[in-house]
C-alpha cells in the first residue's frame, strides 16, 4: 500500500496532547458567548463551534472546539498544553454567572479519525456537514476540514470526543505523524504555546474556517477583530508551503529574501512525513509577490507555497 493510500484508509489516533474543559451551569452558554469568537449562546447539540479566545488586544490565547450536549453544559476541547492557563484566565471573569469551568480531562478522551475507514466506522453518524455534531455511545463525533482539496481526493477527517472509559474505535492505528499530516493539509492551525498572542484570528485564516462570528455581540478584542475585518487591515495571513529536506517546529520564524534582518512570518503548525515537510505559517502578504521566502533566515531553506483547500483572500 503507497502512502497516499494509508493516508486515504486512515483510522484512528488518541490525541494525547488535547484535553477537555467543561461548563457546567444554566449560564454557562451566556458567560462563554460573551469570551470567545462565536456564537455560542444559540449553539445546539448538532453544531460545534470552532472559536477563539482572544485578549484585549484581539491576539488569540487559544483556539477550541465547542460541543454542547445540553443547554447547560459545554465541552471544550483545546491543546492540553493551554488548557490550565485557558482556564485559570476564564474562570477570573466569571465572577457572579451561574458557570462552573472545570478541567474534565480525566473523564473524556480526544480522538482523532480520519480516511475512508473511519467514515465506514461512523456509518450514519458520520457528520456530513464541517463542524457537524453526531451522537457516537457515550461521546460526540464532530466532522473536521477535510485534509487536501475535493479535486485531490480530499480525506474525511473526525473529532471523537468520548469517555475516557469506553473502548477505543474498532479502526486501524493512525500514525501521529499522519494525522498532523493531514491538519497541515486541511489548513487549520490550532493555536499552541509558542504562538499563544501571536496572531489576530484573520491572521490564522479563523474567519474562513467558521470560527469568528461577526454578528455577535461583544467579547475580549471584538473591536480590533472587527476593525481588522471590515477596514480591510489584514495584512498577513496563513498560507500552506512545503521545505524539502527540513525541519521545522511551531513558532519558528519565516525570512524573506529581500529583508533578510527582520522576520515575515511565523511557522503555525507543521508535519513530517517520509522525509517531507509541510507548514502552515504565517506571512506578510507583500511578501508573497516578490523574492523568497525561507525557515528559520534569508539563507535557510526555501519555502514552496501549495494551494490550500480553502480561498484565502482579503476581507470584503
Amino acid at each position: 500500500m503507497n502512502d497516499d493510500s494509508i493516508l486515504s484508509t486512515g483510522g484512528a489516533l488518541r490525541l494525547h496532547d488535547w484535553g477537555v474543559m467543561q461548563a457546567q451551569g444554566e449560564e454557562a452558554a451566556k458567560f462563554l458567548h460573551g469570551q470567545l469568537t462565536q456564537d455560542i449562546a444559540l449553539q445546539t447539540p448538532p453544531q460545534a463551534r470552532l472559536a477563539g479566545y482572544c485578549s484585549a488586544k484581539g491576539r488569540l490565547l487559544a483556539t477550541l472546539l465547542a460541543i454542547k450536549p445540553g443547554a447547560d453544559t459545554l465541552l471544550l476541547a483545546l491543546p492540553t498544553e493551554l488548557l490550565p492557563p485557558t482556564l485559570k484566565r476564564l474562570s477570573m471573569f466569571v465572577l457572579r454567572a451561574k458557570c462552573k469551568l472545570s478541567d474534565a480531562s480525566a473523564q473524556w478522551s480526544v480522538w482523532g479519525l480520519a480516511g475512508a475507514s473511519a467514515k465506514a466506522w461512523l456509518g450514519s453518524a458520520a457528520p456530513a456537514a464541517v463542524w457537524a455534531v453526531s451522537p457516537q455511545g457515550e461521546g460526540y463525533v464532530v466532522r473536521l476540514p477535510d485534509a487536501g482539496d475535493a479535486a485531490d481526493g480530499a480525506v474525511p477527517r473526525y473529532l471523537l470526543v468520548q469517555p475516557a472509559t469506553a473502548a477505543a474505535p474498532a479502526l486501524p492505528e493512525l500514525a501521529a505523524a499522519d494525522w498532523q499530516w493531514l491538519e497541515v493539509q486541511a489548513g487549520l492551525a490550532w493555536v499552541r504555546s509558542a504562538t499563544v498572542e501571536q496572531f489576530v484570528p484573520q491572521m490564522l485564516n479563523l474567519e474562513l474556517l467558521g470560527g469568528v462570528n461577526f454578528q455577535k455581540g461583544c467579547y475580549p478584542g471584538q473591536e480590533v477583530v472587527a476593525r481588522s475585518q471590515y477596514r480591510g487591515t489584514v495584512k498577513r495571513r496563513t498560507q500552506l508551503f512545503a521545505a524539502e529536506g527540513a525541519s521545522a517546529s511551531i513558532g519558528q520564524e519565516i525570512f524573506h529574501s529581500e529583508d533578510p534582518d527582520q522576520p515575515a512570518g511565523l511557522v503555525a503548525a507543521a508535519a513530517e512525513r517520509q522525509g517531507q515537510v509541510l507548514l502552515l505559517a504565517e506571512v506578510k502578504l507583500a511578501a508573497l509577490e516578490t523574492g523568497s521566502l525561507h525557515l528559520g533566515s534569508a539563507a535557510g531553506p526555501r519555502l514552496s507555497r501549495r494551494a490550500l483547500p480553502y480561498v484565502v483572500g482579503e476581507p470584503q
